[in-house]
């Protein structure tokens, strides 16, 4: 045998050998919420929730559950029996900055000249009215929600929603907030005075808001050196509130997961991706392409430029496949578990979902090697078909 023949033969060799060796690609795992509706009446049965998450894990890997927010403490622990006889985790839906009126006393957010912004009722229990982030008694209200009515449900984790500011659902105000006396000694901290800002805001009018370029690794960059200033320390405030929650969660062995704008329109809200996912054990960025309704990509850009249609360098964004992939890839730096939430349930007007478009969406994540999905935002009113395109 011919010394090019022995070559051959051990390169063939060596082929089948790190063939063998190849991990096989992982199935993603997803995850699922189960909206109850508002914290008094839950609109499910734990029966009617066990039948459903029971048909759904017979056609694709279900690894947590997230449910809540309704007080019904028998629902979780009759669920959550049924989910950990299936190994798969239990996570409390738990909302923070908003949606709380009914359980506490709550400071509000205010903006910058002290208005409260407009809320966005989009269902009942749903206000989206937003509190001060930098109040610690906001913060300890949260903590004692969760202690006094849900730690001995059996829960796994916690995930926590509404962790931001109100966005330009509520115009200018909404973003350009928070502005209590407490907010404004965080500010400072961080080297913004916000009489400046306001001065600034108001002297450049939409122009305050003009961007220079954007990118998915840097996002929008501000033209105003004082605009730049203000969303960073924002960012730095709210997120750095949302952070310590977290801590106090995980230090009683809680898993904890956060529900995110998606990064492109994350920094109007005050969402720092970077504080953020050092706190979290998962996040989950809603990357809803056809949702109308608060934290639609489509939705939120479009209330942005209404909200300063005299902002320069805003491009255009379709909500197509290219976008959404631009949005995975800023994801990417992030060393926390990550989950894109990808809404499959279907609400005429709100959410016009297909199978096509669910598949498509979950074949994009699977693209980037993430851990899997969050299928958003309420398994009971996915329809099967949306599932069923996920079938291997």
């Amino acid at each position: 045998m011919t010394m090019k023949k022995i070559a051959s033969l051990l390169f063939l060799l060596s082929a089948l050998i790190a063939c063998h060796n190849k991990p096989a690609a992982t199935e993603p795992g997803y995850i699922v919420q189960v909206s109850l509706g508002g914290w008094h009446t839950p609109d499910y049965t734990a029966e009617q929730i066990i039948g459903r998450i029971d048909t759904v894990s017979s056609i694709i890997p279900v690894k947590k559950v997230i449910i809540g927010w309704s007080l019904d403490k028998e629902i979780y622990k009759k669920v959550g029996e049924f989910l950990h006889s299936r190994n798969i985790k239990m996570l409390f839906w738990l909302p923070v900055f908003a949606e709380t009126e009914e359980m506490c006393k709550s400071s509000l957010a205010v903006d910058l000249w002290g208005n409260v912004p407009a809320n966005y009722d989009l269902t009942a229990g749903e206000g989206f009215s937003f509190n001060c982030p930098s109040d610690p008694g906001n913060a300890a209200n949260v903590i004692a929600i969760y202690d006094n009515n849900f730690s001995d449900c059996g829960f796994d984790g916690v995930f926590m929603d509404r962790i931001r500011n109100q966005s330009f659902v509520s115009g200018v105000g909404g973003v350009l907030n928070c502005g209590c006396p407490l907010c404004v000694e965080k500010f400072k901290a961080e080297g913004v005075d916000l009489e400046l800002v306001k001065a600034d805001a108001a002297e450049k009018g939409d122009g305050f808001f003009s961007v220079t370029g954007y990118t998915p690794a840097d996002g929008f960059m501000f033209a105003d050196s004082v605009a730049a200033a203000f969303f960073k320390a924002k960012g730095h405030i709210v997120s750095g509130a949302v952070a310590a929650i977290a801590d106090s969660l995980r230090s009683r062995g809680l898993e904890v997961g956060m529900d995110l704008y998606a990064p492109f329109m994350a920094t109007f809200v005050g969402q720092d991706y970077e504080v953020l996912a050092a706190h979290a054990d998962f996040i989950k960025p809603m990357l809803y392409r056809q949702t109308f309704a608060p934290a639609g990509m489509g939705f939120e850009y479009d209330l942005l430029k209404k909200a300063v249609p005299g902002a320069d360098g805003y491009p255009e964004f379709a909500m197509d496949l290219a976008f959404l992939n631009s949005q995975l890839e800023a994801m990417e730096p992030y060393a926390c578990g990550k989950y894109p939430g990808i809404e499959i349930n279907y609400r005429k007007g709100v959410a016009e979902t297909s199978p096509e478009y669910v598949k498509e969406s979950l074949n994009a994540v699977t693209s980037h090697g993430f851990d899997g999905a969050v299928l958003s935002w309420n398994i009971m009113e996915a329809p099967l078909a949306h599932l069923d395109c996920l079938k291997k």
